[in-house]
């Protein structure tokens, strides 16, 4: 029997993105600000344009003194959708319900911060059946020191790390499938290094 747990596809996969709000990623130090932005638009763009069920999250974003709505990075990629807001630093208690309605098992996560509200949520669904792979290039730590041990506690609780471009690489994993052309625009604008060589692949005609 083929053992799949790791295996991640657009049609099992639902990406929950935790509380990336200003306010709470102005104490990231794991992560350059403009870094951390630059890869959430990149992941949260592929996933609109593929259609992926994505589940967004605030913490104490309204009804205090303090307003602290979602970064642009994930706003603007979304629009319409309203998050779910919250009193817990775990985040599984009041997104439970929209995971469930998904019908799908395997989660991708990303959150600020890892050592709170991303490991809370992850530890949580990973007791609740659920495979978790945490994105670390879209989640950040108040320390690079905090954010390192929150990678290998997640780890050690049976998540598995990987990144935005490897996580859209393989919701697309053939190059000329119509699903890799809808997210080459993503990848080109906020991939970086590989952004640059689809470029370049893309001036040969």
């Amino acid at each position: 029997m083929t053992d799949n747990r790791n295996e991640v596809t657009v049609d099992n996969s639902v990406l929950i993105l935790i509380d990336h709000q200003p306010w709470v990623a102005f104490g990231v130090n794991s992560i350059d600000p403009s870094l951390l932005s630059n890869n959430l638009e990149g992941l949260a763009s592929s996933a609109k344009a593929l259609d992926v069920p994505v589940i967004l999250t605030t913490v104490g974003a309204e009804g205090g003194k303090l307003r602290d709505p979602l970064m642009r990075a994930v706003a603007d990629v979304f629009p319409d959708k309203t998050p779910i807001d919250r009193t817990s630093t775990n985040a599984w208690a009041d997104i439970r319900e929209a995971v469930e309605a998904t019908g799908r098992k395997t989660l991708q996560m990303a959150g600020l911060w890892t050592e709170v509200c991303l490991t809370q949520t992850a530890i949580a669904a990973l007791a609740g059946g659920y495979r978790v792979f945490f994105v670390s290039d879209c989640s950040g730590g108040l320390t690079v020191e905090s954010h390192e041990d929150a990678k290998r506690r997640l780890i050690q609780a049976g998540a598995t790390p990987i990144n935005w471009v490897g996580l859209v690489c393989e919701w697309a994993p053939d190059f000329t499938s119509d699903e890799r052309h809808k997210v080459n625009p993503a990848v080109t604008k906020n991939g970086a290094g590989v952004g640059l060589a689809l470029e370049q692949a893309f001036a040969q005609g």
